[in-house]
């Protein structure tokens, strides 16, 4: 059996996505809202918050513990400034707070703290989840 490591990335966050799909419910501001400070426009993949969702879930699975701080580093990127150099800004953290939350209420992720790093961590049942999701 594949697991998250082995697996591509692309293709098990797209599947993980459409598992998703009647766990995660998108918030109604989500489709007016864009996705950090560095981004010009709306996300144009209207099921952008899912595809979200699955990403964090498998960066919580590989990489945790893991705060939103974190999460917002990962998905930030660079402002394009004109005449001026481009310069990182972090990713939204409402959006990240948010699937955090209906993450936990799903019972995929947990709040703990582990040798003193504090943050979210998967728990079993996720694991499963994104292990039955993983693809080669």
């Amino acid at each position: 059996m594949v697991n998250v490591y082995d697996g591509d990335p692309h293709k098990t966050i797209a599947k993980l996505a459409e598992s998703l799909k009647p766990v995660i419910k998108a918030p109604e501001w989500s489709a007016f809202v864009k996705t950090g400070m560095s981004k010009e426009r709306l996300p144009e993949n209207p099921e952008w918050y899912t595809v979200r969702a699955a990403a964090v879930l498998r960066t919580v699975y590989i990489r945790g513990p893991i705060g939103v701080e974190k999460l917002r580093n990962k998905y930030g990127s660079k402002k394009n400034r004109g005449h001026q150099p481009e310069k990182f800004f972090k990713s939204s953290g409402k959006i990240i707070r948010t699937i955090l939350q209906q993450l936990e209420k799903a019972g995929f992720i947990e709040q703990k703290t582990i040798k003193g790093h504090k943050g979210r961590i998967i728990t079993a049942k996720g694991r499963s989840f994104v292990d039955k999701n993983t693809v080669k």
